[in-house]
This record gives C-alpha cells, structure tokens and sequence, in this order.
C-alpha cells in the first residue's frame, strides 16, 4: 500500500494542508475516482455493487500522522503512520501519546525495516501491539526482501523487540490482525493468506538470535480482488479492505478460505488503509481512507469510516439537526447537540433507538430524540434510527471545521 503512494507523496502533503470537506453519496456518486477506479471506469468496468450488508453513518478525521492503520484495546484507539510513527488516543479521538519514529534507530539500520503497516492488539500476556514491518525506499522499492513483526507496549508505546519472518514465504508484512482465539496472527504474501502462532511472537524467538518464523497455516489464493491494505476480525470471519479491483471490504472464513463480497464504495479518491473492529463513533467496523488525491472524497485528513450492520429493512424517515456545538477540538473536545425526528408515514414512531456518532436514546411520543455527542476530532455523522424491523437513516450533520491537520502534527 505503501509503493504506490510515495511518488505523488510530496504534491499530496501540499494538498492536505488546506481543503475542505466534500458531501459525496458514499455508495452512489464520488467526488472523484481514484486512478484505479478510473481505469476501470473507462474500460467499462464499475467494479463490484455494494451488497447491502453494511450502513456508514459517518466518518472522522484524523490527523494524517494516522495513515496507514489502527487497533484498540477496547479502552484506547491505537494508530500507525505516516510512515514509522505510533500513536495513542481516547475513544473520542483526543491524542494522548505518540511516537514520531516508533521503530529504534538501531533497528533500522541492521535491517532496514522503516515503515508500520496496520497493526493489531493481542490480548496474551497483558495485553502488547504487533506491528508489521517492511522496508521501502522510493524509486528502489523492497530493500531489505524480509518482513517482521514488532511489539510494543500499549502503556507507553516503548518498543520490546521484533520476530523476524522467514524470507522464502514472505518479502514484506503489511498488516497483522489476531484471531478471536487469539492463537494465529494472519497477515498475507501475494494472493495467499498466512498464519503465525502469537506463542511465536515471543522474546525467546526475538532477532538477532531467534530463527525466522514460518507460516503456521497457509491459505492458498484467499486474498480477495481487491488486495489487502488491512484486516480485522468481526466475529469469527477476516475482513479485508483493499482497493486493487475498486474500494472494497471482503470477508474470509480462515477455516475453509470461502470469501464474501461485504462493503463496496462505487467511486472513491483516496487510498484504502487499515480496518479496526471496535465500537467507536457510531461505528463497529471502522476503515482508514488516506487523502491521497487532489481532492479527497472524505476530505483532506485520514477518514475513518464507521460502518454498522445493516438490520432490519428500509422504513423509517429520519431528520437530524444540529442545535449547539461548544468547546474546541484540543483538550476534552467539542459537545454537540442534536436533535433527530422519527417518523413513519408522515406519523412520529416513538421508541426507536436512535444513535449519533455513538450516542444514544430513545424517541418520545412525538417522534424526537435530543442526543450529546463529546468529540476531540470533527466529521460527519448521520443518525440512525431502528423500531421492530425497520430502520432509516438521516443526512449527514458536520461536527466542527474540515480543516485537517498537517504531516508530522506536533504532540499536544
């Protein structure tokens, strides 16, 4: 995911420091395809249709400091980018800890290794971060043919040590995502789909002394159409986005290999990143859309998309208005109120569940919910409304300004 970007790199950071928010249809029309969206567009190709799966309520933007992936621990949202750098942040998306150049200076230099793809918490031993690793330089691609797997503390984000992984099975790691049983890391080599044992993933296996780890399980040819730029488990099923053969979230059973088609964005400009499965913002399954294009679909920032699943059948009529926003998006963040209307038939439905950016509530007897959202980043949220098996789902409303942040932000 990396090679492709970094030749436009420079001429993209120009861009993301100034723009504003676009108001695209997420499953029709985009403001912009990207370049391989658009040669499939001129050959006639539109790439796969949504199967109605998934709703996306909304997304936020983050700085661009988070591009390339995320993981949580159920308490803290942990990202990685732009290249090297690990960071920390709450659940409303207010920085807490970073590392700029989280892979040690000495580390680098024996291997080479000097970009963090789309990581993963594993819950053993406490709790630790595995990081994937590669090494890229522009205009000389892999320099070092040898991907690793890093871990760091999630406390304080220090490095522990790295495992190196066996050349002749797989030149780089991208992404790593932990099965629920938490015994296999999968990552992918090619078309093909690798497990390692996170028993493994161990001190007494770390580099130099430690020998290369290889697959544990091998899943011929299960990597999707669209590639991999990152993974996450719903349940027990491997999502994977990726964008090769249009902008898609596919699903794997890591038993069998079967693979399903389970989130499809018509046309978007950016570049596909790392998926998250927590609940945050509204979201359940959440996926990093990069800026990389002269004029971002999601804005000029790192766009994570939140995506819930789509119960129930199309019924509801559901407005949304922003009443008040107070605060700033530094310190404790900004508080919005919103107030959303349920209706059927032109009659109010009370009790529906109503949901905003993560918030809660009910409607009253005249169809109305009044909803508190606290947030230390600004998006786009719709609300979502459910009663018995219909559901419906508001405009988007923007919470604060569109103005991202720039490359390399500095720590509050």
């Amino acid at each position: 995911m990396l090679h492709s970007k970094v030749s436009r790199i420079a001429a993209t950071v120009a861009v993301v420091a100034l723009g504003a928010l676009c108001e695209p249809s997420v499953f029709a029309q985009a403001a912009e395809a990207s370049a391989p969206a658009a040669r499939r567009a001129a050959a006639g190709d539109p790439g796969p249709r949504d199967p109605g799966r998934w709703l996306l309520t909304g997304w936020s933007g983050f700085p661009t400091d988070y591009w390339q992936g995320a993981t949580s621990d159920g308490r803290s949202l942990f990202f990685t980018g732009f290249f090297s750098g690990l960071w920390r942040t709450t659940r409303q998306g207010l920085r807490v800890d970073g590392r700029p150049q989280a892979i040690p200076a000495d580390v680098a230099a024996a291997y080479g290794f000097n970009h963090i793809g789309d990581p993963s918490f594993d819950r053993a031993g406490g709790g630790r971060l595995l990081l994937p690793l590669e090494c890229y330089v522009p205009g000389r691609g892999n320099t070092c043919g040898q991907g690793a797997i890093a871990v760091a503390d999630p406390d304080d984000l220090s490095w522990r040590y790295l495992v190196l992984l066996d050349r002749s099975e797989i030149a780089k790691a991208m992404w790593v995502e932990v099965d629920p049983s938490g015994k296999y890391a999968w990552t992918s080599s090619g078309r093909d789909l690798l497990a390692y044992r996170t028993s493994a993933i161990a001190r007494s296996h770390a580099a130099p002394r430690g020998a290369p780890l290889r697959a544990a399980r091998w899943l011929v040819g299960a990597v999707p159409p669209s590639g991999v730029t990152g993974g996450a488990f719903v349940g027990s099923r491997l999502f994977l986005a990726g964008q090769d053969a249009g902008f898609a979230i596919w699903s794997i059973d890591t038993t069998s290999g079967e693979r399903r088609l389970e989130v499809a964005l018509d046309a978007v400009a950016g570049e596909s990143e790392g998926l998250v499965t927590t609940r945050v913002f509204g979201g359940e399954l959440n996926w990093l859309i990069a800026p990389l294009a002269t004029r971002p679909t999601f804005g000029r920032w790192v766009a994570m998309l939140h995506l819930v699943r789509a119960r129930g059948r199309p019924g509801l009529k559901v407005s949304a208005r922003l009443v008040s926003q107070r605060g700033a998006f530094g310190g404790v963040g900004r508080q919005a109120k919103v107030v959303v209307r349920v209706t059927r038939r032109g009659r109010a439905v009370a009790g529906a569940a109503v949901t905003f950016a993560g918030a809660r509530a009910r409607s009253d007897r005249r169809g109305r919910a009044q909803l508190v959202v606290t947030t230390a980043v600004p998006g786009r949220y719709a609300a979502l409304a459910r009663h018995g098996a219909l559901r419906g789902m508001s405009q988007r409303i923007a919470i604060g300004p569109p103005a991202p942040a720039t490359v390399a932000r500095a720590l509050p």
